[in-house]
């Protein structure tokens, strides 16, 4: 008999058959969907706000490209991802640890730590910058606030994986409404983005920006985090019970990462329209965007952004740490309290808040470095569901693992101009 597993640590208690929600029909997928929205919140961080919205000022639609195509990457990854943790009951990471060498399983989790620090410090400050445009909270204080936000919604996990969930996706449904609505009240020129899915750049700090796109859209921790999310949740024990938890998953990952990449396009349109080519100062700026949408349209634009920001910055910051837990457990077999976890990931936000270095510039920064982990994520992804022997029935097809190492590469070849036009002072 298949079952969903809800009785292990972090869930539910009790189990229901697969066959049970089979017969339900959609009532039966709603109980499945979750784990896409979970890390489609990742997609929509506080350096999702900053990229966009400063390319959207700078550059116009020039970039529009760049989220259409980061988007349609996340969703091949993700549904990897989710693929890999359904077919082995395992992560990524874990599953690296068993497949790599000691030192080769050393450098991942290195790295990756690296990328769960950088993903911190953007979530942390984007949560400080909106308290403070808010509540005219301190930056440092609101970074301490953030983090205890972040520790607290972890906490829902002890009572099961729904309520943990459902914040999270309360909070994704804040950050919609917030950009949304904005984006419907916005003179939006329609030549304009059908001009901007053309691919192209404008030098050198047009790329800085695109890879930051990328880096805040294709996120590393969420592709190890994502097979997490589903490797003890669904229990597949016959082709129909396979079949049907394969298109729920499709569907959840539709779902979440298609609100992610709507949210993601409404910054860079909004900020292009009302932005680009005015002499709105600041626009680079997360502080700068909100005086501008109060000048540039009204109060509820500005204040819209601003919580959409401190949403994002809470529920982010609370699925980093998560992942973060997933990170050293799986590479390591090694676990720390998580008190002392969010600290450590904390320090780094609060230097850069104490310091009073520019927050925005700290963030667009941080997604460029995220942007460099993302190929040791995805390779040893697309490594692993191509191999029968660890995917068995579920293992790709030819056409997807092409079409994976096609994104791998495309992300290398980015990164690796940005490296040399950086260093040769070209572009």
């Amino acid at each position: 008999m298949a079952t969903v597993r809800t009785d292990g640590p972090g869930t539910d208690s009790g189990t229901v058959t697969v066959e049970q929600l089979r017969r339900r029909g959609w009532r039966g997928r709603l109980v499945v969907l979750g784990p896409a929205f979970v890390a489609a919140v990742a997609y929509v961080d506080p350096g999702n706000f900053a990229t966009n919205f400063s390319a959207g000022a700078g550059y116009g639609y020039l970039l529009v490209w760049v989220i259409v195509v980061a988007n349609l990457m996340a969703m091949l990854i993700q549904s990897l991802s989710a693929k890999l943790g359904l077919a082995t009951g395992k992560n990524l990471p874990e599953l690296c640890r068993e497949h790599l060498s000691r030192w080769g399983t050393r450098f991942m989790w290195a790295q990756a730590e690296l990328v769960a620090i950088a993903t911190d410090l953007a979530e942390v400050i984007g949560g400080a910058v909106a308290l403070h445009l808010l509540f005219g909270i301190p930056l440092f204080t609101g970074g301490l606030i953030t983090g205890v936000i972040a520790f607290a919604l972890l906490g829902l996990q002890s009572r099961g994986h729904r309520p943990f969930e459902r914040a999270i996706v309360f909070l994704l449904a804040i950050i919609l409404v917030g950009l949304t609505s904005t984006l419907f009240r916005t003179d939006v020129d329609p030549g304009g983005v059908a001009a901007g899915l053309v691919p192209g750049f404008a030098g050198l700090d047009s790329l800085v920006l695109a890879t930051g796109i990328l880096g805040a859209t294709v996120m590393p921790h969420v592709i190890y985090l994502h097979s997490a999310l589903t490797q003890k949740r669904l229990v597949a024990r016959s082709p129909e019970d396979t079949r049907f938890l394969l298109r729920t998953g499709r569907t959840d990952i539709v779902l979440g990462m298609g609100l992610a990449g709507l949210v993601n396009l409404s910054m860079l349109v909004v900020a292009a329209a009302l932005f680009f080519g005015t002499d709105v100062p600041g626009t680079d700026t997360l502080e700068g965007i909100f005086a501008g949408l109060g000048t540039e349209l009204d109060a509820v634009a500005a204040y819209g952004f601003a919580i959409a920001l401190l949403a994002s910055g809470f529920a982010s910051s609370g699925v980093g740490t998560y992942a973060g837990q997933v990170i050293m457990a799986g590479f390591l077999r090694r676990r720390i309290p998580l008190l002392l976890r969010r600290l450590l990931t904390l320090a780094p936000a609060l230097v850069v808040l104490g310091f009073d270095i520019d927050p925005t510039q700290a963030l667009v920064l941080s997604q460029v470095v995220l942007s460099f982990g993302i190929p040791f994520a995805l390779a040893p992804l697309v490594w692993l569901t191509a191999k029968r022997s660890v995917m068995g029935d579920l293992v790709n097809h030819r056409a997807t693992t092409a079409a994976a190492v096609v994104v791998t590469a495309i992300v290398v070849a980015l990164n690796g101009v940005l490296l040399w036009q950086t260093f040769s002072g070209t572009g």
